[in-house]
């Protein structure tokens, strides 16, 4: 749960109220004001955690690797041939991927085999939503 944030002083509050629009500051008014307004406003731990994911899907590699792993799990071998990275970045972008829990990578043997999440397909839902 969002926790609610300290409001400005009142004096630096209303400062500036005098000069807004009447119907934005009727609107505001009913909203509680300033205090109103910054208690809408997510934590900032909740933005932080925001900001991350919607960085992780940010990168076009990230959001290749998450649509190849949709038609089914693979290794990272395979993976790498589809963005052709070097290891060390696809490291990097796996980690982002799996921190954010939008892949899982399941050792069997000797390979590391990934596959999307639910988090995953659901995050791809929301950018193709963007893309039409």
């Amino acid at each position: 749960m969002a926790q609610k944030r300290t409001p400005p002083m009142k004096e630096k509050c209303c400062e500036f109220s005098k000069d807004l629009p009447d119907t934005i500051q009727k609107e505001l008014d009913k909203k509680g004001g300033m205090e109103g307004l910054l208690a809408r406003i997510p934590d900032a731990s909740v933005l932080h955690a925001s900001s991350r994911l919607h960085q992780a899907l940010a990168d076009p590699i990230r959001l290749t690797v998450m649509y190849s792993l949709l038609s089914q799990p693979l290794c990272v071998c395979v993976i790498k041939a589809v963005v052709n990275i070097a290891d060390s970045k696809l490291s990097y972008h796996l980690t982002i991927l799996k921190e954010q829990d939008f892949i899982v990578g399941e050792q069997q043997g000797n390979w590391i085999i990934y596959s999307i999440t639910d988090n995953g397909r659901q995050a791809l839902k929301c950018t193709e939503r963007l893309g039409k």
